[in-house]
C-alpha cells in the first residue's frame, strides 16, 4: 500500500473518501490484531504511516465539513 498524499487527498470528492477511510481503518485493525498476536514481522513499519494516512483523509473531510 502507497502513502497517500494531501494533493492526492484533495481531489477525491466525499465518498470516496469514506470509501478510503473505511479500507485503511480495516487494514489498521488487521494489523493491530497480527501485532497483539505477535505474528507482525515484516509489516511492522506499515502502522504508523497507515495512521498518517487516515488522519489526513480525516482532515479532508472536516474541511469539507466546515465549508
Amino acid at each position: 500500500m502507497t502513502r497517500i498524499k494531501m494533493k492526492t487527498v484533495r481531489e477525491l470528492n466525499e465518498n470516496d473518501l469514506h470509501d478510503r477511510l473505511q479500507q485503511l481503518r480495516s487494514d489498521l485493525t488487521k494489523l493491530k490484531v497480527d501485532s497483539a498476536k505477535g505474528t507482525l514481522r515484516k509489516e511492522s513499519g506499515k502502522i504508523k504511516p497507515l495512521r498518517r494516512d487516515i488522519a489526513r483523509i480525516m482532515t479532508r473531510l472536516n474541511e469539507m465539513k466546515k465549508k
